[in-house]
C-alpha cells in the first residue's frame, strides 16, 4: 500500500484549506503546522515526512495552486497564498454535498456545500477515504466530475 499517497492528499488539503482560510492574505505555510513537530535524523536533515509535506506543497505550487515568494529553510513557504485556480476550486460548491439543501438560505448553502467545508469536515471526522475523494476534486479539471464523488 502507498501510505506516502494517502499523507500526499492530506497535506495537499489542509495545506490548501489553510490559505483558503487566510485568503486574500498571503501567510508563511509551515509544514509543522500540518503536520505536527517531526525530529530531524542524524544528520539534521528533515525526517522523511517533513520532506514528503514540503514536496507536496511544492508540487502545489508547481501546478499552479498556490504561489509564495520564498522557502524558509525547510520549514515553510513564506508570504504563500492561493492563486485564481486555488480559490476557485476549493470554494467550488458540490452539488448533492448536502441533505436538504433547499432547506438552507443560499449564502449558508454556498459555505457549507463547498470543497472547502467539505474538507474541513472530512479531515474533523477522519474520514480518510473521503479525504482522498474530496482532494481529488481539487485536481479535477471539470465540474463535472463532482457529482458522484460526494
Amino acid at each position: 500500500m502507498d501510505l506516502q499517497i494517502d499523507d500526499f492528499y492530506k497535506d495537499c488539503a489542509t495545506g490548501l484549506l489553510q490559505l483558503y482560510q487566510a485568503f486574500p492574505r498571503r501567510i508563511a505555510l509551515y509544514v509543522e503546522d500540518l503536520i505536527g513537530p517531526s525530529e530531524p535524523d542524524e544528520f539534521g536533515l528533515p525526517s522523511k515526512r517533513h520532506e514528503s509535506c514540503l514536496g507536496a506543497l511544492l508540487w502545489l505550487a508547481d501546478e499552479g495552486y498556490l504561489r509564495f515568494d520564498s522557502t524558509i529553510h525547510f520549514e515553510a513557504l513564506d508570504q504563500a497564498t492561493l492563486t485564481e485556480k486555488g480559490f476557485l476550486r476549493m470554494s467550488r460548491a458540490l452539488p448533492g454535498a448536502l441533505d436538504n439543501p433547499e432547506t438552507l438560505p443560499p449564502s449558508i448553502l454556498r459555505v457549507r456545500a463547498s470543497l472547502a467545508q467539505q474538507l474541513r469536515e472530512a479531515l474533523r471526522n477522519a474520514d480518510s477515504e473521503r479525504l482522498v475523494r474530496l482532494t481529488r476534486l481539487i485536481f479535477e479539471n471539470s465540474a463535472n466530475a463532482v457529482g458522484d464523488i460526494v
